[in-house]
């Protein structure tokens, strides 16, 4: 006997024409309280709050950050920022030949200093970009 498995378990329905079920409530709950914010408030005192709920509401119904519903990013915002967080620092024990290799570095990086070939950040990124930008002069002709 056999039996048919269900498919796309993760993709809902679209009722409302192109929309699901959830993105029409988020643009008709927009689309309201703009409504009510407009008859409130008027257009000239109510643009701002009228622009912030609309773009809020056009956020929630289109924006997919990483394929998934910015509803649930939302969720994970307000949980991280609710929650208690708990850092630890805890100290790493060097182990005698990490501590060897430790001096060792640091010789050679004195001696390399005397000899006045240390490059830092700076230098380095300088001498990078140097390396990197072409003279347009001589590859025009």
């Amino acid at each position: 006997m056999q039996f048919k498995v269900p498919q796309f378990l993760d993709i809902e329905d679209k009722i409302f024409g192109p929309f699901t079920f959830r993105e029409f409530v988020y643009l008709a709950g927009g689309a309201g309280l703009c409504f009510v914010l407009f008859k409130l408030l008027g257009f000239v005192w109510g643009f701002i709050p009228i622009l912030a709920v609309g773009g809020f509401s056009l956020t929630l119904t289109f924006y997919r950050p990483n394929n998934k519903p910015f509803i649930n990013m939302l969720e994970a915002g307000f949980n991280f920022v609710m929650q208690d967080k708990l850092y630890i620092w805890q100290r790493r024990k060097i182990s005698h030949k990490q501590q060897k290799d430790n001096a060792k570095t640091l010789q050679d990086e004195k001696v390399s200093e005397e000899r006045g070939v240390r490059l830092s950040g700076d230098k380095l990124r300088d001498l990078a970009w140097s390396l990197d930008v072409l003279d347009l002069k001589k590859t025009d002709n």
